[in-house]
Parts: structure tokens; sequence; C-alpha cells
């Protein structure tokens, strides 16, 4: 256990160091080493820093977290002083280079620079996708050791935690959560300080603090992120939380694909013990904290508060009817508070910055920032945070890049399988939980996968009721059956077999699932095919009426035909179809059987004269 005095010691060397050291031909080299940066190919680039390094006095290699552009992993950024560059798509041959000709050299490797709209940036932060950002929960991320407390500590790490605990009482801290406007990040975006208060007013001697970090969301890693990059911003908050309502107990639920997470927070429990910040009688007070970590085995329903909690019982993972709300009796029947990862991750900087910094970024009822991970068709592809009322325009066009290959924005799918698709109509939405709501979508954890218009809004709407119906623990009839109900018509209408009245089935039966579920993951389903039948009714019609996917990726829709003005007779068609659904004579035009054809499209890939027409 060491004294706060001794911290302070610590900050203060580390930051002379490390992070505030101006002094020229002085090197460090940090390595990118997320779950993306590893699956990239990081972690023999980082071994061959190290080895190259090691008996240099002038250069230090380190680890660091995902500093957001993923797309561009493997990275390696070089500090010379407070010169940041940033080398992007790194190899071992690219690494042996950038050592020998900058860190022995002194010059900038030029050709392993990022470009941006044809623009060499020397480091990330020139770039327009990091400049329209506002990093709060992603602050350290990309910046510091995650497996050393130390950096931490020198980034203002457990300054919070040592002012609640020395100067704040219950009352003082959720009143400052009260006052910054901090909603949950989770998905429903409930005032956290409210939600505190409610646990700390409950007589209970025993009470829990919870993390979600399960994460279930298709295209969403924002909290996988934080727990890879700067896992001691978790622990402080949770410790902070039970200060607040007068808990001795925390569990991190994290779903055990999240192997790197795993065990950087395992590392980071045991530091922060070892230091004094978790345990018995933390800053020499009569509070103590403790924080456990318990997997998830992948169900998406374990996302919600109850089913999680269940969860970490040791029980089947299902919902609980509410009330009474966790609050008053959740984990084990006792008083406990929920939160997500990166709600968590706002808690020390508000403590520290105070309550008024905090609101005064975002909107009216939305305040602070929001971390969206951008996926699909979209140049930049990662992690991003935003103040809240940053439009989507902005997200998708200045800070994603746009659309690749000049392709038309069509639509964006917000909050996941629970959320909607906002249409180019509603492109300048400002993005807040309220703004979401009222156009037919959700805020959610904060995936954000962008569509153009190649996507079929029906498949789209398929796609997610897939995901809902495998994941449906199958405790309340409306979701288990239901939502199942309503997969079956979106499928017959993919198939060219719909007709109006299924149009009108679906609208009423995803209307009864969302009234009448048991759950969030219920209530929440049917909002992707609610805003597609708001937004692109036109595209369903003309699934059921003219027997047509207008974006020709429905099979069941689709038909390939040879155009005789065009085929050679080459056979190549012929010999890559699988169906062996295509004849012909050599030098002479092909015929595609419709019976026997599969709709795989390989005929119209492997001919050289673009010969095959999709209708």
């Amino acid at each position: 256990m060491k004294t706060w005095a001794e911290i302070e010691s610590i900050k203060d060397d580390v930051n002379s160091k490390v992070f505030n050291s101006s002094t020229l031909g002085e090197y460090r080299v940090l390595v990118g080493l997320a779950t993306c940066g590893i699956a990239a190919g990081a972690v023999p680039i980082y071994d061959a820093f190290l080895e190259m390094s090691k008996d240099n006095d002038k250069c230090q290699t380190g680890r660091v977290g995902c500093v957001g552009m993923c797309q561009y992993e493997p990275i390696v950024e070089v500090y010379e002083g407070n010169i940041r560059t940033t080398y992007v798509n790194m190899d071992l041959e690219k690494a042996q280079r950038v050592y020998k000709e900058h860190i022995l050299g002194g010059k900038i490797v030029e050709d392993f620079l990022l470009v941006e709209n044809g623009v060499r940036c020397n480091s990330i932060e020139d770039t327009v996708f990091y400049k329209l950002q506002k990093r709060v929960a992603l602050r350290n991320c990309g910046i510091i050791d995650p497996e050393n407390i130390d950096e931490y500590i020198a980034k203002d790490g457990y300054k919070a935690l040592h002012k609640v605990v020395t100067e704040m009482t219950s009352d003082d801290i959720i009143k400052e959560l009260l006052d910054s406007g901090l909603r949950g990040r989770g998905g429903a975006g409930f005032p956290t300080g409210k939600k505190w208060s409610f646990a700390a007013v409950q007589q209970e001697k025993e009470k829990f603090v919870c993390c979600n970090a399960d994460e279930g969301d298709p295209g969403a890693f924002m909290d996988r992120s934080v727990l890879e990059g700067d896992p001691h911003a978790l622990l402080e908050a949770m410790a902070i939380a039970g200060k607040a309502i007068g808990a001795n107990q925390g569990y991190i639920y994290v779903r055990a694909e999240y192997p790197v997470a795993v065990k950087r927070l395992q590392i980071a429990i045991e530091e922060a013990k070892e230091y004094g910040f978790l345990g018995d009688n933390i800053f020499d007070t009569d509070f103590c904290f403790d924080i456990g970590i318990r997997l998830g085995a992948g169900a998406f329903v374990c996302g919600e508060e109850t089913s999680l909690m269940t969860s970490i019982e040791g029980k089947r993972g299902e919902p609980r009817p509410r009330p009474p709300f966790p609050a008053v009796k959740g984990l084990f029947e006792k008083p406990t508070i929920l939160n997500n990862v990166e709600t968590y991750a706002n808690i020390a900087q508000i403590i520290i910055n105070g309550a008024e910094w905090f609101s005064s970024m975002g909107t009216e009822k939305s305040k602070g920032t929001k971390v969206f991970a951008l996926g699909g068709k979209i140049n930049n592809t990662g992690l991003v945070e935003v103040p809240m009322g940053t439009t989507l325009r902005t997200i998708v066009e200045k800070i994603g890049g746009g659309i690749p290959d000049g392709k038309q924005f069509k639509a964006a799918q917000t909050g996941g399988p629970s959320g909607g698709c906002i249409p180019v109509e509603h492109f300048d939405v400002e993005i807040d939980y309220d703004n979401l709501i009222a156009i037919g979508s959700m805020m959610g954890s904060g995936g954000l996968i962008v569509m153009d218009e190649d996507n079929c809004m029906v498949d789209i709407a398929k796609f997610f009721l897939d995901f809902t119906v495998d994941e449906s623990c199958g405790k309340c009839t409306p979701c288990r059956i239901g939502t199942k109900r309503l997969y079956e018509i979106l499928d017959k209408i993919t198939l060219g077999e719909g007709t109006m009245e299924d149009l009108d089935e679906l609208e009423a039966l995803a209307k009864h699932i969302k009234d009448n579920s048991l759950c969030g993951l219920g209530q929440t389903a049917p909002n992707p095919v609610l805003s597609t039948l708001r937004y692109f009714r036109n595209e369903y019609e003309s699934h059921v009426k003219d027997r047509k996917c207008l974006s020709h990726v429905c099979r069941g829709l689709i038909m390939f035909t040879i155009g005789e003005d065009r085929c050679v007779g080459c056979t190549k068609c012929a010999k890559n179809c699988p169906a062996a659904a295509i004849t012909g004579e050599v030098k002479k035009t092909h015929v595609i059987d419709q019976e026997e054809c599969l709709k795989c499209g390989a005929c119209q890939q492997n001919c050289a004269f673009y010969a095959i027409d999709k209708d």
C-alpha cells in the first residue's frame, strides 16, 4: 500500500520522464496492442522494436491500446519529445526501416504515414478524423500502457477516488453526477446520478456495484477498447460508485470472447490492490472496496441488467420482472447499481473537472460525449468520440471519410439489433438520446453501421431479426414466438412470396412484441422492422407487388440472364456454375436454366465480357 505522497511522487516522476519530456533525440515507440492491432499482426512488430531498442538508452518501446483508426492497424507511433508521428499498416520490414531511418537517422519515413483525402499526415492529430473528436472516455486509449498503473497515475489516475474518499460524502458525489447530466451510455440513457441515489438511500448493509462489459451488439467494440486501453479508469469509477452508495463489493461482467480485456483487467486489479486503491481501508479510511471478474458465455440477453445479475449468481441468464428494480433488489436480492464501461469511464473526469465542465459539452438533455463504433460502408472504420449533438452527416462524411467508391449514403443503423435505421432525410439529425428516439431509432451502446445504395433494407431488417431470434432467452412468449414469426414473414417477403396483408401483419405484430415483452431485448427487437417500414416502405412494396429487390440483394427475387449480343461462348460461366445451370456450345450464346439457378452470382463474377445481367 502506498501513501498519497508516494502516489504524487510517481505521477511527477512518470510525467517528467515519459509524457512531458521535450528532449529531442530521445524516442518512445508505442505499438497498438488492442485486439484490432493484435489481429492485424502487431505482436511481432512490438517484439521486433523491443529487440532493436534493447541496447539503445535513447529509445523506449511500449504497448498501448487502440487509437481508434482500426483499418490502419498495425499502428506504430513514435514520440520524439512532444513530436508525435503516426505510422500505419505496419509490418516487420517497415518496422525495421522506421527504426533505422527515424530512430537512428532522425528522419521521418514518409512512405508509411497516414494519407487522408490525398494529404499526408505526420500524426493522427493532424487528421480530420481526430480533430473533430472530443475524447473523454477514450482519453487515455492509445496514450498509456494499460498494463502499467504508474502511467495511469501520471494522467491523474486515482485522483478522483482520493478526493471522494477523503473529502466528499455520498450526497456530494451523487449531486456532482446529477449536476453533470451524465446519462447511462449502455442504451436507455437513464440519469446515472439518479440511479445511484436510489441505491444510496436503501438501508441494507450489503450492496453491490456491477459493470456491464458484455457488449453483445454486432459491430460494437467501444467498451472493449476502454478495457484494453485504460482498465484502471473502470476500476477507479466502480470504487467511487461503491463510496457513493455504500457498497464494498463490485463485479465486472465481461464476455469470455474478450481475452485481452480480461487479462488486462486482472493485471489492473492486482496492481490496484498492491497500491491500496482496492481492498481494505483505502487511503487509511474505513472505506473498503473490492472487485471481482465474472465471465459471460456470450448470451446477448445478459446485456439486460436483471439477466446479467442472474448470470453472476450462477443461474441461467433470464430477465426478472420489474419492479422491484435492481437499486432496491438486484444482485443476490441486495441493492445494486449497474452501468456499462463507457458510463464509468466518464466518472473520474467529472469528479476531477466538475459537473459544469462536463455539462458544457453536448445538448440540453444529453450532456457530454458519446463513443461510436463506425462500421459498414464507410471509409474510416473504428472508434470515434464526439460531443452529443454532433450530426450524423458530420460523423459519416467528415470523421468517417464518407462512403467508399462514390456510392450514396442510404441509411445508418444505430443501437445495434435493438435500434432503427436512420434514412438520408434525417442525415442532419443531431445525435442525442431524445432525437434518435423521435425518429424511430435509439442510441444503444453506440454501434453505428453505415449502409449505401446497394443495401436492401428488407434484408437488413431480416438480418437483425435473425440475430434476435437466436438470442432470445425464451422466457416470455411475445419475444420467443413473436420474433420468430416476424422473421418468417420477412423471409417470405424476400423470397418473393409476400402479400400486402403481410406488411400489415408485420407492423401489427412488431408493435405487439414491443409493448408486451418482458425485457429490453424483446421490447426493442422490432425496431429495425418498424423503422424500415416507416422510411423504406417502397422497398417492401416492390418486393411484394413487383417481385423485385431494388438493390438486387434478395436471392429469391434475382434473375441472372445472358445477353446475346455480348456472350462470345467462352464457356467460363458454365464451368464455374456450381449447379450446372448454364448450357451452350463453344463460341455460341449460352443460356441459364432459371429453375436450376442458385442465384449465387458465380457466373457474373467469372464473365470477362460483362455479358451477364442481374435483374
